[in-house]
């Protein structure tokens, strides 16, 4: 039997200073079946330019505007339909040379496996963890897994909440099983929490999500400090924030143990908004922005409680 064709699908904006160190790294992957897709946003350095001239074979599609990480990747699937994986990669990610190899392998011996990640590192400090995968805690509040620990801490496999969005692997059985409307990810989402939806989506819907500690990658993480994150311009800030709320009125349900915590929770949103309302307090004006990918995300729950009561 021919090996499984995996699509690698980057999104790129301004990625100069790491998109060929990316595709180098891809240039040298043990699996056999690979194809790529590069979507550029719109960028206004020489990231086109490096990738076009690049020794390494890859579709290219240039869009006139920045259509979000998630609209981009949307594209880079869409270009790839006929793949049996997609494997969404940052381009300030850099790959061991069998990463994608040892996922497939995982996700082929276990068909109820939607989507796995590896173990993503540090670039500037390899002994620390970027992401084991994403955890979720009780106030709904989504981090990587690990992020800054020893690597050391994360040498087991197991079953995660979901994968990161920088170097997670998908299943086209999963893609095509949890579309919403056609898209895979959320473009009302724009940018920042899309992974984190498609994960809760895919829980919501029997999927499971696997780390595995022998695929490995390097990644920079670009935005590590608050103060850093507030250099980000208003637009993701607010993308960022209101994702979140989105995400909840998507994907959360409510158990009898949910209800008992309602306290906890209302309280730990007030502080979480007031912190804004002091601090960088345009961000709330998201709410407005975003009227309608508010109405969008209640009309996508009444899809999603249909999808759900179908499985059972």
């Amino acid at each position: 039997m021919s090996a499984p064709i995996v699509a690698v699908c980057i999104v790129t904006f301004n990625s100069e200073k790491y998109i060929e160190n990316c595709l180098s790294h891809l240039s040298r992957q043990t699996w056999p079946s690979i194809r790529t897709v590069i979507v550029d946003n719109a960028s206004v350095d020489r990231t086109v330019k490096l990738i076009s001239q690049h020794a390494y074979p890859a579709k290219l599609i240039i869009n006139e505007v920045n259509n979000g990480f998630a609209g981009g990747q949307n594209q880079a699937i869409a270009e790839a339909k006929d793949t049996d994986y997609i494997l969404t990669l940052n381009a300030d990610v850099v790959l061991d040379r069998d990463y994608i190899s040892r996922l497939v392998k995982v996700m082929e011996e276990s068909p109820s496996i939607g989507s796995a990640t590896g173990c993503l590192k540090l670039s500037d400090a390899p002994h620390r963890m970027d992401s084991a995968g994403i955890a979720v805690n009780w106030a709904r509040r989504a981090w990587d897994r690990g992020a800054g620990e020893p690597v050391s801490n994360y040498g087991s496999a197991e079953d995660v909440f979901g994968v990161s969005g920088a170097a997670g692997m998908y299943a086209r059985r999963l893609i095509d099983d949890i579309s919403i409307e056609g898209q895979f990810f959320d473009e009302d989402f724009f940018a920042y929490k899309e992974d984190v939806d498609v994960a809760w989506r895919a829980g919501n819907l029997g999927w499971q999500s696997w780390y595995e500690p022998t695929a490995q990658a390097l990644h920079v993480r670009q935005w590590q400090s608050g103060a850093q994150r507030k250099k980000m311009p208003l637009s993701i800030r607010r993308h960022s924030y209101i994702n979140r709320y989105l995400m909840l009125i998507k994907n959360a349900r409510f158990s009898r143990r949910a209800f008992l915590k309602l306290p906890a929770f209302v309280l730990h949103e007030a502080a979480f908004n007031a912190y804004y309302l002091f601090r960088d307090p345009r961000v709330l004006g998201a709410w407005a922005a975003s009227w309608n990918n508010i109405m969008n995300a209640v009309r996508k729950r009444r899809v999603l409680k249909q999808m759900e009561l179908m499985r059972k």
